[in-house]
């Protein structure tokens, strides 16, 4: 599973750092939107085109706004597992929270001038 995210959003990159920490098994693998990886999965999913912020590509199918969220939840398992009970929040609400905290990530938690480089413990999950 591959969770593609805005490598500049300093919000964005602190989640990153928060799925690496909650998956010491490495079946999260992590992409910039901006980046090859990224340019390919929009050109094989349109839907992903507006998306600046998360996108989880899981084999054939890929994952926006909330869902995204639930479904990396989903893959951690444990504890995290349980979060996904919050689904029966209809998916117009959950993505129009989504959407609001996403418009405003810059301003509220701010932004990188580039890509931070990861940590050289992690970086083979790192898709350049």
């Amino acid at each position: 599973m591959i969770v593609y995210y805005d490598g500049v959003c300093a919000l964005c990159n602190r989640f990153v750092r928060w799925a690496l920490r909650n998956d010491p098994q490495g079946r999260l693998r992590f992409a910039a939107l901006d980046s090859t990886h990224g340019e390919q999965l929009r050109q094989a999913y349109p839907a992903t085109r507006d998306v600046d912020s998360i996108v989880v590509h899981d084999g054939e199918r890929v994952y926006l706004r909330s869902d995204a969220i639930f479904r990396i939840w989903r893959e951690l398992g444990g504890v995290w597992r349980i979060a996904t009970l919050s689904r029966i929040v209809p998916r117009a609400m959950r993505d129009r929270m989504y959407d609001l905290i996403a418009r405003r990530r810059y301003r509220w938690f701010g932004r990188f001038d580039v890509c931070p480089i990861p940590p050289s413990e992690v970086r083979d999950r790192f898709l350049s």
